[in-house]
């Protein structure tokens, strides 16, 4: 157990949150309460029938019920709902910045407006500086089991919203979908003046995180776990600051990893490399991001130097300008200065 010092001390450290699904905040509660607002129907008939399911063996059987809770978002207030609870969520965990992933495939095949998705996410995003203070930005996700053309017409979808979305990524099945096959799309998306990050490594070997490097010239890469099988990707990593988005209790959910004391936080951090805490689908996987830190912490018996070096490191690794990136900063260090 984590001495009360140290949870508090986690509680209150400044954070930004880097790797989290807008789909994968949708807690069983507003899942149903939208689906009864949209006569949708659920396969689950309660909240804690749900809750049940949440047993995954891998990452696919995860995304099977990730995609079927995504279906009750039709309209803009869900949306909103939906990443306005999550805001909120964030700020109680001392969230200062956030980049948020969204999946507008998962939607658009639906049959929802691609505006649709984008108007509700940003109307909360912009009512949630106002209440809390808390900065945000959003980064379009391409579905990897998709075809290109897929995404690149979801690309062509989003250049209208080009001055609200700040970047694009890829996630969903990493297994057997490697970077390469979406090295064009990319390409266009880079062009188009979007920041580019992706999914790799997680389930997929050493290999994918290249690939997201040299074929999608990645600014970030989202998870990493498996960068410690290479070496030579490990010194490339950290002497170009790329930094990593690792989910820890994601990666125990979906049994990335056995039992948290095995994670390769560490072990990534002593070999020099830009490694952020993140919480991935937190209400599919037990916990937000300070959930995440407790965890971690716990686990790998980190001191509060290194949880202060996380910390700071998500500002680091983060999307923001120069000047306010410098300035969250400055509150972790100040943070810390004081408690440490």
């Amino acid at each position: 157990m984590l001495e009360e010092t140290t949870t508090s001390f986690i509680k209150g450290i400044p954070k930004a949150e880097l790797h989290v699904h807008i789909e994968g905040t949708f807690e069983p509660e507003l899942m149903f309460a939208i689906a009864r607002r949209n006569n949708v129907k659920l396969k689950y008939h309660t909240v804690d029938e749900l809750k049940r399911a949440y047993n995954f063996s891998n990452l696919q059987d995860f995304l099977d019920l990730y995609y079927a809770g995504a279906k009750v978002l039709i309209y803009e207030q869900d949306f909103y709902d939906l990443t306005f609870a999550y805001l909120q969520k964030a700020y109680n965990d001392r969230v200062i910045h956030t980049e948020i992933f969204f999946d507008p495939q998962t939607h658009t095949t639906r049959g929802v407006d691609f505006g649709v998705v984008v108007a509700g996410i940003h109307r909360a995003m912009n009512d949630a500086r106002k209440q809390f203070g808390i900065s945000t930005s959003l980064i379009m996700c391409f579905l990897r089991h998709l075809d290109e053309k897929n995404a690149i017409r979801t690309l062509q979808q989003a250049i209208p919203y080009k001055n609200l979305i700040q970047g694009v990524g890829l996630d969903s099945s990493e297994l057997g979908h490697p970077p390469a096959k979406f090295a064009n799309v990319f390409g266009m998306a880079r062009d188009a003046g979007f920041v580019t990050v992706a999914h790799a490594g997680e389930e997929g070997p050493a290999a994918y995180i290249r690939e997201a490097l040299d074929l999608l010239k990645v600014s970030r890469v989202d998870h990493g776990n498996n960068a410690l099988d290479d070496e030579s990707l490990l010194t490339e990593l950290a002497q170009r600051r790329i930094p990593l988005t690792l989910c820890p209790l994601s990666n125990l959910k979906l049994k990335v990893v056995k039992d948290l004391r095995f994670h390769p936080l560490k072990k990534l951090m002593e070999r020099g490399l830009l490694v952020t805490v993140n919480s991935d689908d937190p209400a599919y996987f037990g916990g937000y991001v300070t959930d995440n830190y407790l965890a971690i912490a716990e686990s790998l018996n980190l001191s509060n130097a290194e949880i202060c070096r996380l910390a700071q490191n998500s500002f680091e690794a983060s999307f923001l300008e120069e000047k306010e990136k410098q300035s969250m900063i400055k509150q972790v260090q100040d943070y810390c200065s004081a408690l440490t």
